[in-house]
């Protein structure tokens, strides 16, 4: 685990990434030199909703991703460009997408009851 000492521009050898990737985001994926994520929607609209925020996290870190688009999924891809590679910049946005993209309040304690099991109101696929 020697990646845990890299300083935020450091870049990660593929190993590295693979093992990272496999301990903290098991969805995620390593493909030609970008670590990248598909998240299935239930159409266009649910699509521009994953679109538009994953772009506010990418805007508030100033660290951004290329996206891509479709009507029923969004691909987002991470790599330090300044670095040419992958970087903790790129692992940390990564994270804040995943656990803001995924969160499913109906899934833990609280008020909030999260999105009906109905398709009428479904917008994101979830992997669970």
């Amino acid at each position: 685990m020697g990646w845990r000492t890299l300083s935020a521009e450091q870049v990660y050898t593929e190993q590295q990434i693979l093992e990272r990737l496999e301990h903290e985001l098991p969805h995620w994926q390593c493909k030609d030199g970008w670590i990248r994520r598909k998240y299935r929607t239930s159409g266009w609209k649910s699509t521009l909703m994953v679109a538009n925020t994953v772009g506010h996290l990418a805007e508030a870190a100033f660290h951004h991703p290329d996206l891509t688009l479709s009507y029923a999924f969004i691909i987002v891809k991470l790599m330090t460009h300044s670095a040419k590679g992958i970087t903790n910049k790129d692992f940390e946005l990564a994270t804040k997408i995943e656990e803001v993209v995924c969160w499913q309040p109906g899934h833990e304690s609280g008020a909030l009851e999260g999105t009906p099991d109905d398709p009428r109101f479904k917008y994101i696929k979830y992997d669970n």
